[in-house]
């Protein structure tokens, strides 16, 4: 009985590890690190091993290493091979350095810019490869949308594109909804949510051929709810339910599509201090009179203050965002939305499960004091009125 119980002992030694080899030869070969679901099971498989028994917890850390092994294997990266991609919003910021990244990677890119005389235009001429095209795009315009796509089918003529990646997107002056004038709404819809359909729908046709992938780039914003975002937040969960929707459709055709959420990065999407300037004045023209003297000259100025501290907690190194797209486009089986930048995923699980009054309690500690309250608010008798 002794020596049956020390055979089992030992088979059931040895199944989980040998999987555990065969999981850490697999993770060797993906170049993402692991992601912290990975960690989380691994470190309650072993709080189980030491509560449960011998048996059943090696068997659940079996059953585990089982499930990684599956999840890794569909993790590595198809070859380069020179596949062509196109990505919008190259002139500057996360677009740019993506154009770069996957020029050096051997990619063929085609980089969509706002305009092709620009000095991001020019860097990419100067410091690219020969693969790289500059077209210009700007994702608004539905002529150069058409335009840029005969050029990318006279380029490639029977080679296939692989990949588009729907990078533009703007993101208006961050203040309260009430503030935000139509234009702003109009304009970050127009360019964040229409700009990626109008390309998307042109160049699927390609995507199709080539059963490849379509990636397009949403914003935390899009999948939490951020005060001083109301014009821009809903046009990236619009992006991310287009893709969603997409990604059931297009299945068919064998091309996959993804959306990446990330988190504080410094793009350079909140414009420059004399952009800030021009946005300022234009919400004091045309604020009703009622609502800013409600909300008060001081109030409207401090909402750059806003800017400066979402640029204050950004990170510079977008090496996050740029492996997540490659692992997007060049995966065997990519995941169906990617969230990087420091607790972007965080945040998102916090608005989609916790109850609203939690979630609203820890924005706002997150976000602070800002400024000054509006006028209304300050006065002692404002109150009284309201009751």
């Amino acid at each position: 009985m002794s020596t049956f119980f020390s055979e089992t002992t030992w088979i059931c030694l040895a199944i989980p590890t040998v999987l555990c080899g065969t999981v850490l030869c697999k993770y060797k070969k993906s170049p993402r690190p692991v992601p912290s679901w990975m960690i989380c099971l691994a470190g309650l498989c072993a709080v189980c091993l030491l509560i449960l028994s011998p048996f059943w917890g090696l068997i659940l850390f079996s059953l585990s290493c089982f499930l990684m092994y599956t999840y890794l294997s569909g993790q590595e990266l198809l070859p380069v091979d020179q596949k062509a991609v196109l990505v919008t919003g190259g002139d500057c910021g996360l677009g740019h350095d993506l154009c770069k990244y996957l020029d050096e990677l051997g990619f063929t890119v085609f980089a969509g810019v706002l305009n092709e005389n620009g000095p991001g235009a020019a860097e990419l001429r100067r410091t690219c490869s020969s693969r790289l095209s500059v077209l210009q795009m700007d994702v608004t315009n539905p002529v150069q949308i058409k335009d840029a796509y005969s050029k990318v089918v006279a380029t490639l003529q029977d080679r296939g594109l692989w990949a588009v990646i729907n990078n533009a997107g703007v993101l208006g002056f961050p203040c309260d909804g009430e503030l935000i004038p139509m234009t702003d709404y109009k304009q970050c819809m127009a360019v964040n949510f229409f700009g990626t359909v109008e390309v998307t729908k042109t160049f699927l046709p390609l995507l199709r051929k080539s059963k490849g992938r379509l990636v397009n780039v949403s914003s935390i914003g899009g999948g939490a709810p951020m005060a001083k975002l109301a014009s821009y937040g809903p046009t990236k969960a619009a992006v991310a339910m287009f893709s969603s929707v997409l990604r059931l459709e297009l299945s068919k055709w064998g091309v996959k599509v993804v959306y990446i959420q990330p988190g504080g990065f410094r793009t350079g999407i909140a414009g420059t201090s004399d952009e800030w300037e021009k946005l300022e004045k234009k919400i004091l023209e045309q604020l009703p009179r009622e609502v800013q003297e409600d909300y008060g000259q001081d109030y409207i100025l401090a909402q750059r203050n806003f800017l400066h501290l979402i640029n204050s907690r950004a990170s510079t190194d977008f090496s996050p965002v740029l492996q997540d797209i490659q692992h997007a486009i060049s995966a065997k089986s990519p995941f169906t939305f990617y969230t990087p930048g420091k607790a972007a995923y965080m945040w998102i699980c916090f608005a989609s499960f916790l109850p609203a009054g939690i979630y609203d309690y820890l924005s706002e500690r997150n976000l602070g004091k800002i400024g000054p309250v509006p006028r209304a608010l300050s006065m002692p008798n404002y109150n009284k009125k309201v009751t």
